[in-house]
Parts: C-alpha cells; sequence; structure tokens
C-alpha cells in the first residue's frame, strides 16, 4: 500500500507571513524613494515659490506653499534688466557645442584607448588621468593670456575652446568601451571589409550609446552652470545664464523674487535635457544591471 501524503498546513501561514514582510518591505523602500524625490524637487518647488510672489513673503512668519500669480511679471523684469534671452542663447550655443565635441571626442578617445592596440597606450591614458589631480583654478592665470593672445576674451570662443574635451569623458568612455564591446564583433567588422572609422561609426556608438547619453546630460548641465571661466573671460554685454544671473544680485538690495525667477528659468532648460536623455540613461542602467 502507498502511504498517503498528508498536506502541510503550515505552508499556507508561512507564505501569506512572507508575503506580508515583502509588502512591509516595499513600503519602506516606496516611502524612502518618495521622501528623497520629494525632498529633492522641494529647492526647484520654493524657488518657483519666491518667484511666483514678491520678496516680501520670505519675512512672514508662515510664508505660503502655494504659488502667486506675479511669475510673469517677475520674469519680464528679469528680461529687463539684464541682457536674459541673449545669455540663454549664449549657454544654449556653448553647452551644445561643448556637449557634442566632448561626446564625439570621448567615445572616439575611449574607443581606441579601450580597443585597439598602439605603442604607449597605457602611458598615454595614465597621463590623460593624470591631469585629473591638476587643480583647474591653476589654469587659469595661463588659459587667460593664450586667449588674449588669440583674441578671443569677450567672446565665445574663449569659453568654448578650452572644454571641447575632458579627461573625466575620455575615462569614463573607456571604461565602459572595454566592457561592453567585444573584441570578436570588432575583427567580425574587419572581416567584412569595414575600417576603422566605419567600426566607430557602427558598432561602438551603438554600444556605448547610454553611456554617452550619460555623458551629454553630465556636460551639458556642467558646462551650463558653469560660472567661475564665463565670468572671467567674459563681459557684461555678452554673458551665459550663470553670469547674468549674478548681475541680477549685484546691487545694494537683492530682490529674491527677482534672482529666483531667473533661476527657475535658467533651469527649465536643464528639465528638458533630462527629460530627452532620460529613457537613454535608464536605458544603461538596467543593461549594466542585467549584464552583472
Amino acid at each position: 500500500m502507498t502511504a498517503l501524503t498528508v498536506p502541510d498546513r503550515r505552508a499556507p501561514v508561512r507564505r501569506g507571513r512572507r508575503g506580508f514582510g515583502d509588502q512591509r518591505a516595499r513600503f519602506w523602500v516606496y516611502g524612502l524613494l518618495i521622501a528623497f524625490l520629494l525632498g529633492s524637487a522641494f529647492p526647484i518647488y520654493w524657488s518657483f515659490l519666491v518667484a511666483s510672489r514678491d520678496s516680501g513673503m520670505l519675512t512672514e512668519q508662515i510664508p505660503p506653499l502655494l504659488p502667486g500669480g506675479n511669475f510673469f511679471a517677475n520674469a519680464s523684469r528679469v528680461f529687463d534688466t539684464v541682457p536674459f534671452w541673449k545669455a540663454l542663447g549664449n549657454s544654449v550655443i556653448v553647452g551644445g557645442v561643448v556637449t557634442l565635441t566632448t561626446v564625439f571626442f570621448s567615445t572616439l578617445a575611449g574607443f581606441a584607448f579601450a580597443k585597439l592596440r598602439f605603442r604607449g597606450r597605457n602611458g598615454l591614458f595614465l597621463f590623460v588621468v593624470a591631469t585629473l589631480a591638476v587643480p583647474t583654478q591653476l589654469g587659469i592665470i595661463p588659459l587667460y593670456i593664450a586667449m588674449s593672445d588669440f583674441g578671443w576674451t569677450g567672446t565665445l570662443w574663449a569659453v568654448m575652446v578650452p572644454n571641447l574635451v575632458t579627461a573625466v569623458g575620455v575615462f569614463w568612455m573607456r571604461q565602459y568601451t572595454a566592457q561592453v564591446l567585444p573584441y570578436e564583433l570588432i575583427e567580425a567588422a574587419r572581416v567584412d571589409g569595414c575600417s576603422m572609422i566605419r567600426v566607430y561609426w557602427h558598432v561602438c556608438l551603438p554600444a556605448v550609446r547610454p553611456a554617452a547619453a550619460f555623458l551629454a546630460m553630465f556636460v551639458f548641465m556642467t558646462s551650463w552652470n558653469d560660472f567661475m571661466w564665463p565670468l572671467i573671460v567674459l563681459n557684461a554685454e555678452n554673458p551665459t545664464v550663470q553670469v547674468a544671473l549674478e548681475k541680477l544680485q549685484s546691487g545694494y538690495y537683492v530682490d529674491y523674487s527677482l534672482v529666483l525667477a531667473g533661476t527657475t528659468l535658467a533651469t527649465i532648460p536643464i528639465l528638458i535635457i533630462l527629460i530627452l536623455l532620460g529613457r537613454q540613461i535608464v536605458a544603461g542602467i538596467m543593461h549594466g544591471a542585467v549584464k552583472g
């Protein structure tokens, strides 16, 4: 006779407890994420809140938590006080040119350092990484003298040319290319008759697109928020956004509703870039997570 199997009545209870524990852990995870999101978004909301009212709200005991109706009036004052349209256009030009050149040269150099064998490759890459240890402030005076000799002071060339490529971008793309691009794929393309430039364009770039998107967002944000070098090399008639915002608070009395209205306007392009490149960044994170 075959023995009858008695079902374990405690099994559903254990599953229920595990399910309750999973739900509680999920609740804490989502709760922390929502709190982090609210804490990160609150400075942007506070800037918009002050920009939509007058500076008197900062002296109130209980400041209002809802926007007012003065944002467009304050924004109009920003454009009347400083050449903000020109500053926005200059920052878009500088950020766009610097982002495109940095991504192009960084992916090209990263592909060469990661997958091509040539004499002095390791020493040259070590030299590129070693430049990260040199403080930027040490090069300001020689760089300003060079820009003055070229006749570029006061022009956007003085802001764009020194930032056409960065050591951080080269290092980032070299590390990513070494992980995601196998030698077999390069050899297969070479067997099919591709030149090395076509291998870079048709094989390397599609593989490193998520990392290039992240680098593009990082470089654009860095270029958009750069303040010290544009303040030194540009003049008041040809500013970038950050220099124009500094002019809004250079008087004896600082109108914070005016300053934060300009800050809110300057934040919009960054949010647009984040929305456009967010899918590529998430794809890069998911690719690394699945591969690992």
